[in-house]
């Protein structure tokens, strides 16, 4: 840096003008600031001019560059790291889910029921109590209400609770929705009686009549998004993947962006209606009609990947297993077939042809998968397509994954192939599945060490599906729990699972911010505190590097800058 400033002055002075100092708009000093530049892996200061890092350095050396007008920050030895990145969110059906009134943080069946009862007391008669998204493994019972529990709560009004990918439903509700009359692959019935069990599939979702829902209108969206990015802002995040959306859902963020009230930087996955069965040519031929391609945008909204859902999940015993899933989850979950290995939705013959459309039309290409048979299919699919085209610098992808064998990963790092990971699913849930699966099975289990020790790309997210405060959301989003729990490998349940596939400190930094940049194209603009990049940075109120392990899921962010702007200051750091 001191060579640099020496050198801008050498050449004014042989030029014979009189230099001009560009001074910066804000410095924050007197900090250690961990930059994930390995030029320059640490610092103590930082200069910001407009929506960029002006220069990294030594306090002596950014503070040279302070004039009149720049706003100096002493930070008092407090730790800065790049603004972070969370790679999967949904916002605008978590920023949606709590507009108009607050969901109750479940977490029992007698919880569950007094909510039940209390929404069926305030509603008219048919009128619908859902809930959004709600998952049995995060109940202390561990099981799904039983359709007489659920009469009982609410005999008059028809109750769904949607686990995205199973859900559970009373009777009044399949009566309304004529769901008695559907076939096995969209109701569960009783296999003795034939009668449904309450529990319903996906399949079944589209026939549920919830004729009371009141859409919001587009600028309550607007607000809706405002104030969860203002929340993400204020745990540290700076950039987003949104995990899925179309064409309107863009365009909000855009508006957003327009109206100078975006604080967050979205990458957005699409969705795209195609049939898989066409080839590939045709798939192709459809996808170049469309208007958007991976990395169309600006520096605040980008088109992200292209997205399909593989199977099912392994919140609701849905995800696409080698084995059946087994008599302990057959009870948890709720399911009667022996030899029920979970849900696959495309083959890979259809996989093959998507990978290859979507990669010629210039499409980054992902898709949802929670199983470990799922994720060899998909990385099965990957291999083949890559023998008709070169597929390695498309950073395709595999959101969840969760089960990674070592064939798995190998592959993964011969085609370089990303991993989406969720280190909250680890957090709440893996003390279920290893009692519904065993210790053997869960060995594969989010395994980050072997994967890093592949050179396999780690990139962080949460699942943010629904409820707004980063702890208690369905998925919490906090990223320094989630990167607490890749350091400590420990559960909710407080028991520390194959402690030897934990990672360091930095390297569960990087999943949250550089990594995720090379997720979606952005390495050369954010991830990282470098020159010339994107000025998102966060100011830390415990050290991460050092403090002490268990009080890494306690930090919080005390400043969050976005783009040289304060978009979050918890107290008033002193200014000069």
């Amino acid at each position: 840096m001191t060579y640099l400033i020496r050198l801008s002055f050498l050449l004014f002075i042989l030029s014979g003008s009189t230099p001009e100092i560009d001074y910066a708009d804000m410095i924050l000093y007197n900090g250690k600031i961990t930059t994930m530049d390995p030029e320059i892996p640490v610092a103590e200061a930082i200069a910001i001019k407009n929506d960029k890092i002006m220069a990294v350095g030594s306090d002596q050396e950014i503070l040279t560059l302070a004039g009149e007008r720049t706003l100096k920050m002493n930070l008092g030895g407090s730790r800065i790291i790049p603004g972070l990145i969370d790679n999967h969110v949904h916002p605008l059906a978590a920023a949606q889910s709590e507009f108009r009134k607050e969901l109750p943080d479940i977490t029992s069946l007698d919880e569950l029921f007094a909510w039940i009862s209390k929404e069926s007391s305030l509603r008219k008669p048919g009128e619908w109590i859902v809930h959004p998204k709600f998952f049995i493994t995060r109940l202390q019972e561990k099981r799904w209400p039983s359709l007489q529990e659920l009469d009982a709560s609410a005999p008059r009004n028809p109750v769904f609770l949607n686990g995205s990918y199973a859900g559970m439903v009373n009777t009044k509700a399949l009566e309304i929705s004529g769901l008695p009359g559907l076939n096995d692959q969209a109701v569960v019935k009783d296999k003795q009686t034939r009668n449904p069990t309450g529990l319903i599939r996906q399949a079944g979702f589209r026939y549920l009549n919830k004729g009371n829902e009141v859409p919001l209108s587009a600028e309550e969206k607007l607000e809706a998004l405002q104030i969860l990015f203002q929340r993400y802002n204020a745990i540290g995040i700076t950039s987003v993947c949104a995990g899925n959306g179309g064409a309107d859902d863009l365009a909000l963020f855009n508006e957003l962006q327009k109206r100078g009230k975006l604080s967050v930087r979205v990458f957005q996955n699409f969705s795209f209606p195609f049939d898989p069965e066409k080839p590939a040519e045709e798939i192709k031929e459809a996808l170049n009609g469309f208007p958007y391609k991976t990395g169309d945008g600006n520096e605040w909204v980008k088109v992200g990947a292209l997205k399909v859902v593989l199977d099912g999940g392994i919140l609701t015993g849905t995800a696409y297993m080698g084995r059946p899933w087994g008599k302990k989850a057959m009870k948890v979950y709720g399911f009667h077939d022996p030899a029920y290995r979970g849900e696959l939705n495309l083959n890979r013959a259809q996989l093959v042809n998507l990978i290859i459309a979507s990669s010629e039309a210039g499409w980054k290409f992902t898709a949802h998968v929670t199983g470990g048979a799922g994720v060899d299919t998909l990385l099965a699919a990957y291999q083949d397509a890559s023998q008709s085209r070169p597929i390695r610098e498309g950073r395709h992808s595999v959101i969840h994954g969760n089960f990674f064998s070592k064939d798995a990963i190998s592959i993964m790092r011969r085609l370089n192939i990303y991993a989406d990971i969720q280190p909250a699913w680890f957090y709440k849930d893996v003390d279920l599945l290893i009692e519904v699966l065993g210790e053997k099975r869960m060995e594969d289990f989010h395994p980050y060490q072997k994967m890093e020790k592949a050179q396999v790309m780690l990139n962080g997210g949460s699942d943010h599906m629904v409820k707004l405060d980063a702890d208690r959301a369905i998925n919490p989003y906090n990223p320094f729990q989630a990167m607490w729990t890749m350091v400590s490998r420990q559960s909710q349940g407080e028991h520390t699972v194959n402690p030897s596939e934990a990672v360091t400190r930095e390297s569960a930094l990087k999943t949250y911010t550089i990594n995720n940049a090379y997720a979606s194209f952005e390495e050369k603009l954010k991830g990282s505190l470098k020159t010339g990049k994107l000025a998102d940075l966060i100011v830390l109120s415990e050290d991460l590097i050092t403090c002490p392990e268990e009080r890494i899921k306690e930090i919080k962010p005390v400043l969050t800058i976005v783009g040289g702007r304060i978009v979050y200051d918890l107290y008033a750091v002193r200014k000069e």
